[in-house]
């Protein structure tokens, strides 16, 4: 293989551009080219902003100290996120019109760490979708299998860093967003806890965060400690351990070390309502994982969950009550997709009392889920291991596109076991560990106590280093 500079991890680029040997122009233009030869077939990005990205990058070096934390390298946000003067539509057909007057924190945040944007990701509308197949809009392709999907909602992220379009990806993750689209394409996707990144957007019972897809763990942690570390660092959050730590996470995914107990649940709470099924190849990712734990030395052990009934009733009222404020009348549900119709107007019928019933019963077993863990009177882990996925990537098309109903219960088959992390405000991150015989990824997730993000990446990277998983490329790379 002739090397390029995308074969470069994240790390190495940064390194490169600290001595001299790359300029962040040579750089944006390396991956503009490789944006526009394969974005048209893999729909990675739904913006691209090449004029913009090669005048920053010029002007990059007078205006932006090189001490800063992503300095030169490219990125995109995802989709969903503003910036001032482009579309900011939502991925709905209903909003094409509408532009963003102000960028959203986020953006402010990876700007001032020296990134340069390349343009935006491509994501499901509104990003409530576990899958990336916008009506209208050309799919994000899972680099691997090209008529599977790449997961969502930040589908178009995984993509573009799956197939070396990009070094890094911001992504959002409210039930699995960052998780999901890693797993499906061979990527470390990371979640961070619940107020660790001062500027997550707003959601209802504070289920989204901004997270990171990247190609190593190291790439991950990067990513996150730049926002981490900007707009005051960490707000006030019973899962925030002590202000942030410029290069905490970066450190510990590069050393990699620690012995750790780590529990294996192969439970979901959705199992209780919904008909989960655990595919054999997801069932051997995880035994892969185990048997590399311990062999590694980290005490592993069997746990379950908290008791799950309520849990699809209360996740489902909040999902959908989410989905009610959106500002669309009865002509603009005309021009959503059939699954944003469906959710909004369920929401508009909810009574106020059980929406308010639904986030008692969650905060609730949020509170349980942490005790039976991580608390000292429960299992005292560090770290709880499970399936990424229950099934394989799905097939593009697999969901049902006319029935909202049937379109969540398939999601939650898929996707069992990442949105409870985001009602606990849990760390988690999702990483490749095995390939399916048709050369499809297959990964596990890790969850963390919360604060644990530097014991989930360092977890991770052991896993990474004995697996050497970022030699593996799909076809496109």
């Amino acid at each position: 293989m002739v090397f390029e500079l995308h074969h470069l991890t994240a790390q190495e680029q940064w390194d490169w551009l600290s001595r001299a040997e790359v300029t962040p122009l040579e750089l944006v233009e390396h991956y503009l080219r490789r944006i526009e030869r394969w974005n048209g077939e893999l729909g990675a990005l739904s913006r691209v902003d090449a004029d913009r990205a090669l005048d920053r990058a010029r002007r990059l070096p007078e205006s932006v100290p090189r001490s800063a934390e992503l300095w030169g390298l490219p990125y995109a946000e995802k989709e969903l996120a503003r910036r001032a003067g482009h579309a900011h539509s939502g991925g709905s057909r209903a909003f094409a019109e509408r532009l963003a007057t102000e960028n959203d924190a986020v953006v402010d945040v990876l700007d001032a760490a020296g990134g340069i944007s390349l343009g935006a990701t491509t994501a499901p509308e509104f990003g409530f979708p576990s899958y990336t197949e916008p009506l209208g809009r050309p799919p994000a392709r899972n680099p691997w299998r090209l008529d599977l999907g790449a997961g969502g909602s930040s589908g178009g992220a995984a993509v573009a860093v799956s197939a070396g379009l990009l070094p890094f990806a911001h992504a959002t993750d409210g039930g699995g967003s960052a998780r999901i689209p890693a797993a499906a394409t061979g990527l470390v996707g990371l979640k961070p806890s619940r107020g660790l990144i001062a500027a997550d957007p707003d959601a209802l019972a504070g289920l989204v965060t901004n997270g990171a897809i990247a190609r190593t763990v190291a790439d991950a942690a990067m990513l996150v400690d730049a926002m981490t570390a900007r707009v005051g660092g960490a707000l006030p959050s019973a899962h925030t351990v002590g202000p942030p730590d410029p290069g905490r996470l970066l450190g510990a995914a590069v050393r990699g070390e620690g012995r750790f107990q780590i529990g294996v649940c192969f439970e979901s709470p959705w199992e209780a309502d919904h008909d989960i099924r655990l595919d054999p190849d997801a069932r051997r990712a995880v035994d892969d994982a185990i048997r590399m734990l311990i062999d590694r030395g980290h005490g592993v052990e069997e746990v379950g969950m908290p008791p799950v009934d309520g849990y699809s009733a209360a996740f489902r009222t909040v999902w959908q009550a989410g989905a009610a404020a959106l500002p669309l009348d009865e002509s603009a549900l005309e021009l959503v997709e059939p699954l944003t119709a469906w959710l909004v107007r369920e929401g508009r019928r909810l009574p106020v009392a059980r929406l308010v019933e639904a986030l008692a019963w969650l905060a609730a077993w949020e509170r349980s889920l942490i005790s039976r863990w991580f608390s000292t009177s429960g299992a005292r882990l560090d770290a709880v291991l499970t399936p990424s996925m229950a099934l394989t990537p799905r097939p593009l098309g697999w969901y049902d596109s006319e029935d909202g109903d049937r379109n969540f219960r398939q999601q939650v088959e898929y996707t069992p076991f990442t949105s409870y992390v985001n009602v606990s405000g849990l760390p988690a991150i999702a990483l490749p560990t095995t390939m399916t015989a048709d050369g499809v990824p297959m990964g596990v997730q890790l969850v963390g106590r919360p604060g644990g993000e530097a014991t989930l990446v360092s977890i991770a990277r052991q896993l990474e280093r004995a697996l050497s998983w970022e030699r593996r490329h799909p076809a496109p790379w």
